[in-house]
């Protein structure tokens, strides 16, 4: 939960959304004072339909928001950077909320928001899914694009999972750490191949096995597979921005929870890390009021 002290007073009824592929953190704001909080699904409209969105938003959202008449929704979501998804998003929340004034925005801007406010830097989404941007204070005026987990993505945890299973199952990892996984997921090398190439949502399948990837980072296996994939970010990424003396901040579960290889990885890289938080609401609640 979000202390209510950090908020400054506000008029009107805010509705905040940081939507990822996994999950949604939907926060009302009334007043200057945090009303309520809400985690549903992701919506990702790459990968989602305006049905899909809108069956999603009807069946955990509208209830619990039933005593809130909505002036204005700002939602930062995976998947929104261009207009037309943009669109679909927008459209499914004026079918609950169409009093309200709607402004989506890309995931990405909502971090750079969250970590910098009105001032510049390099903002880096580590999370399901990965990301990073030059951030002038204002707006976004660089991004090296993600790819997505089959292209780019590195450093993800849709990535370190995708890495993780591809070594299990390819015997390049000790057989003890195989068998453990394989054992306490329930899985068989068909069930895996199903999941990834005929279901849907492959990247939330990968992602789900980052834990145990951290329960074993002391593995050195496991830690140089991390260490590597975080070591592709930079280099992939951030590192083609001219840094100068820019902050560069992290947000996301990944981040947050191997900060301790990340820092590892960022020092080598020369970079000088000013932030790593697990999520952008808090930020982003301070930016709305």
């Amino acid at each position: 939960m979000i202390d209510s002290a950090i908020i400054s007073q506000s008029s009107g009824v805010k509705l905040i959304a940081d939507s990822g592929s996994t999950k949604t953190h939907w926060c009302v704001m009334s007043g200057g004072v945090i009303e309520k909080e809400v985690v549903t699904g992701g919506v990702n409209p790459f990968y989602q339909t305006q049905q899909d969105i809108v069956s999603l938003l009807d069946s955990q959202l509208v209830a619990e928001l039933k005593d809130y008449v909505i002036d204005e929704i700002y939602f930062y979501g995976a998947g929104c950077a261009f207009p037309d998804k943009k669109l679909i998003v927008s459209q499914a929340l004026v079918r609950f909320f169409g009093q309200a004034t709607v402004a989506v925005q890309s995931d990405l801007l909502g971090a750079a928001r969250s970590l910098f406010q009105h001032e510049a830097g390099i903002a880096c989404i580590l999370g399901t899914g990965s990301n990073s941007c030059y951030y002038n204070g204002r707006e976004i005026v660089q991004n090296i694009s993600p790819l997505g987990f089959i292209l780019g993505d590195e450093g993800s945890g849709a990535v370190l999972g995708k890495l993780f299973v591809a070594d299990c199952l390819k015997n390049q990892l000790p057989e003890w750490i195989s068998e453990k996984f394989l054992d306490e997921y329930e899985l068989t090398p068909a069930a895996i191949l199903d999941r990834v190439y005929k279901q849907p949502f492959p990247n939330r399948f990968l992602a789900q096995f980052t834990p145990f990837i951290l329960e074993h980072i002391e593995e050195p296996a496991i830690f140089n597979l991390v260490f590597d994939s975080f070591d592709a970010f930079l280099t992939r990424n951030v590192l083609q921005y001219s840094l100068d003396e820019l902050r560069v901040g992290f947000i996301g579960s990944i981040a947050y929870y191997f900060r301790d290889t990340l820092e590892i990885v960022t020092s080598e890289c020369g970079i000088v890390v000013s932030d790593i938080v697990k999520s952008p609401m808090e930020g982003l609640v301070r930016y709305h009021a």
